[in-house]
């Protein structure tokens, strides 16, 4: 298997397959990253355009959960957005999880960025919802497999109340998870590598190893707050955020 059929066959996938490192041993996290760029270079010769990045694996509830302690990126393209009302697609094992997403008014290029030149970047801040959907059976993958999986990735949706990152703690910013009416989970902002603008300068700074940078106007997510809930059929989802309002999805 090469980096393009890795791509194409990752895109393809509507069922649960086994991890790529099971047909490719020495699969490695740069791989991995050319694998990902290539099933967005597909994705946009199929008419979609690239909007942003996210980050995975940014909190320590994440990370434990999956057996994996290193941050990744992945691309966000406008066949993600998910608008408001609207159910989430059928996908393979969705989950949900909330996030604080960064609207950057200007481009942000590293190396060298550290959060407070990060967050100076940034336009709007607003509360989201990322629905994540591997490909692989029961999440079982490796670091590289998640990688070239684009991180999970399947659609998300940001909440209708934007503010200047300047007005607000995002360490403190506070997001209750709930399912069916029940509240399940709650974190901050500090949950994502202590605070979100430390996760915008690491993607700003592993893009720049890559040759890459930051565009303004794009989106970030910034990462799961909390491990991700499974999204059952009939299921109602909400992220309720101290300041930026609730997000709600419906299967």
């Amino acid at each position: 298997m090469n980096v393009r059929e890795a791509a194409a066959a990752l895109l393809g996938t509507v069922s649960e397959r086994a991890p790529l490192s099971e047909e490719w041993p020495d699969l490695d996290v740069d791989t991995a990253y050319a694998i990902q760029d290539e099933a967005l270079r597909q994705r946009r010769a199929r008419g979609e355009t690239l909007v942003g990045v996210k980050l995975g694996l940014t909190s320590r509830a994440k990370q434990q959960r999956m057996g994996i302690d290193t941050p990744l990126l992945a691309w966000l393209t406008d066949a993600m957005v998910l608008p408001a009302g609207v159910p989430v697609p059928s996908l393979i094992h969705p989950r949900a999880e909330p996030e604080l997403v960064f609207v950057l008014g200007r481009r942000l290029a590293g190396p060298g960025v550290t959060a407070a030149t990060a967050l100076a970047a940034v336009d709007r801040v607003y509360g989201g919802i990322e629905v994540i959907d591997s490909r692989y059976a029961d999440y079982r993958f490796t670091l590289p497999d998640a990688v070239a999986d684009n991180g999970s990735s399947a659609c998300f949706s940001v909440g209708p109340v934007g503010v200047p990152p300047s007005t607000l703690d995002l360490s403190l910013e506070a997001a209750l998870l709930e399912v069916d009416g029940q509240i399940v989970d709650t974190a901050t902002g500090a949950a994502v590598q202590g605070h979100p603008a430390e996760a915008l300068a690491l993607a700003a700074n592993a893009l720049a190893a890559r040759g890459l940078a930051l565009e303004a106007g794009w989106l970030v997510l910034t990462g799961g707050m909390t491990d991700a809930v499974p999204l059952r059929p009939g299921s109602r989802v909400a992220a309720h955020f101290s300041h930026l309002g609730s997000v709600t999805l419906t299967t």
